[in-house]
């Protein structure tokens, strides 16, 4: 019964920015639990590599190059799917992007290149997956990835904490006004998790003083990732929406 309860068998389930870290993370626990995974980015030949290795331990997954930031690719992924697997049931917002730089300091271009990404991008992903789940009268579950940088103050990360900040709070929004179709929606904010897009700054001297404010005094195992995804995206949180998960290692209550 324990098993059933958190089973994705039968389930179609898109993630988004599968090509690497989290999402690349996130693809394989999903298809072990039974979904058939489109794992989409814009960096197909990543992608092939994470098919091969989900289809060869028995998974099913396919390839979808996809750029979140263009409706055209959006909409053509979803057609694509409809007709070769069916109706995605699932979709994991993992597509992101960071920029640093403290308030003062950060250029507006790269301020609209990160909220273009971390929230437009999100949003249309999420509308395009709502509007046919509503149309077909079917239910659903929407989970976004946000940080605790959009929980807590980020001193220098003023775009990606903001951007964060606000996936949050649309989660918020979209769990409020989506419960009456059946779709649920909630943000999983993970902590430090080692990735390609922080790796540079968890090796500094900076970055390694900064892991032992943390009470566990280390940054995350990705395994320590799956049963929070895995509770979110099944039925095991059946009553569960607007729910903001963090899983950071007491971050958040960090050590001064």
């Amino acid at each position: 019964m324990i098993q059933e309860l958190f089973s994705l068998t039968g389930k179609v389930a898109l993630v988004t920015g599968a090509s690497s870290g989290l999402g690349r993370h996130f693809a394989k626990v999903l298809a072990e639990a039974g979904a058939h995974v489109v794992a989409s980015a814009r960096r197909i030949n990543h992608l092939n590599e994470l098919v091969t290795e989900i289809n060869t331990m028995n998974g099913s997954a396919i390839a979808s190059q996809l750029d979140v930031t263009n409706q055209e690719s959006i909409n053509s992924l979803f057609e694509k799917t409809v007709e070769s697997i069916g109706l995605i049931d699932i979709v994991v917002n993992c597509a992101g992007i960071a920029e640093t730089g403290k308030f003062l300091e950060v250029e507006d271009s790269d301020w609209d290149k990160v909220f273009e990404v971390n929230v437009n991008g999100l949003r249309w992903v999420s509308r395009e997956a709502t509007r046919r789940l509503i149309e077909a009268r079917h239910p659903g579950v929407i989970v976004n990835i946000a940080s605790v940088a959009g929980i807590g103050a980020a001193p220098g990360w003023a775009a990606y904490a903001t951007s964060k900040a606000a996936v949050i709070h649309l989660t918020k929004t979209m769990a409020t006004e989506l419960w009456r179709h059946d779709i649920r929606v909630n943000v999983l904010c993970p902590g430090y998790f080692p990735t390609e897009m922080n790796k540079a700054f968890l090796s500094s001297e900076q970055g390694q003083k900064y892991v032992e404010r943390f009470p566990p005094r280390r940054t995350g195992e990705l395994h320590e990732l799956t049963g929070p995804l895995l509770l979110l995206a099944s039925d095991a949180s059946s009553y569960m929406t607007g729910v903001v998960l963090s899983v950071d290692g007491g971050h958040t209550i960090r050590l001064a």
